[in-house]
């Protein structure tokens, strides 16, 4: 596919996600390579390589971005791509700060009057028993600037919140506890402003944590949702307007709680998905009867600059 030029698939990065980055850049090039596209690997940051000279030294026409976490899913990159002129996949410089920023997003979508469950700051002054009275428990402690559930922890009483705030901030300076949704958990994967058909997960574990999401083998996908249509036309609508409002484009994923009232809240947004055969991009697409070759080049296809 002569249209789109040299292609440079950007994985790797030096986040704590490197390595799925690398899993999911290695199937997308084989993809994008199979559906005639003339791509090729930057690995990025590999080896100890500079990444801005990384790119400033490699001759390509567009970027397929699969990297994620802090340094490739937050800004950084797509702000060098955008100064060399080079249009890439995904969402651009600010929505993927926002997205990368859990807090921030939440924020965004309360004063936009969406769903997302309640929360609190813990920084070094935070009054953990007032936290605790605020949101009750269980809770869930996050790093807001992670992703694939890396730091994250259910706390069930306060010796167990303690310990998930002093665990959490050995990857992030800024840390929040999230009131727990009891519930069934659900994605949507957005392509070029459609939702997908909706995953329904279903694990043993506490939670979808790092290991539930790329090596466990007990963890289950349900495109039996259990949601009626109007549930699901809700849900979709949901994720659309919750992607739409923090300003992201092209592709992405939002992932959704339903409370034991029967109300959805929303989680967090993905700009940067994976994609490793445990993914939920690829998963949703194949529903849609959308093959991973044609998925890659759809999203090929939005790239921007």
């Amino acid at each position: 596919m002569t249209a789109f030029g040299r292609v440079a698939v950007i994985m790797g990065g030096t986040s704590a996600e490197r390595e799925i980055s690398l899993r999911s850049g290695t199937a997308v090039l084989k993809g994008l390579q199979v559906a005639g596209v003339d791509a090729f690997a930057i690995d990025l940051g590999g080896d100890g390589a500079n990444p801005v000279a990384q790119l400033l030294e490699s001759t390509f026409d567009r970027a397929f971005l699969i990297l994620h976490g802090r340094g490739g899913e937050d800004g950084t990159i797509q702000g060098v791509l955008e100064m060399m002129g080079k249009p890439y996949t995904g969402s651009g410089v600010a929505a993927s700060a926002l997205g990368m920023d859990k807090l921030r997003c939440k924020q965004l979508w309360q004063g936009a009057g969406l769903p997302t469950p309640a929360f609190a700051v813990l920084d070094a002054e935070v009054d953990l028993p007032a936290v605790a009275a605020q949101l009750g428990y269980p809770m869930m402690v996050k790093p807001v600037h992670e992703g694939s559930s890396i730091g994250m922890s259910k706390v069930r009483n306060l010796d167990e919140l303690e310990a998930a705030f002093a665990a959490a901030r050995e990857y992030d300076s800024c840390v929040i506890a999230e009131q727990w949704v009891n519930g069934p958990e659900f994605t949507v994967a957005l392509l070029n402003g459609r939702a997908l058909p909706v995953i329904r997960l279903e694990t043993p574990h506490d939670f979808y944590d790092f290991d539930a999401k790329y090596s466990a083998g007990d963890t289950h996908y349900h495109f039996d949702t259990r949601l009626t249509p109007a549930q699901t036309e809700m849900l979709q609508g949901l994720a659309l307007k919750a992607f739409s409002v923090a300003g992201c484009r092209g592709w992405g994923r939002v992932d959704v709680m339903m409370d034991a009232a029967g109300h959805f809240q929303l989680l967090e947004v993905n700009t940067a998905p994976g994609m490793t055969d445990h993914s939920l991009v690829p998963m949703a697409a194949r529903e849609a009867d959308i093959s991973f070759e044609r998925l890659v080049v759809d999203i090929l296809r939005t790239a921007e600059g």
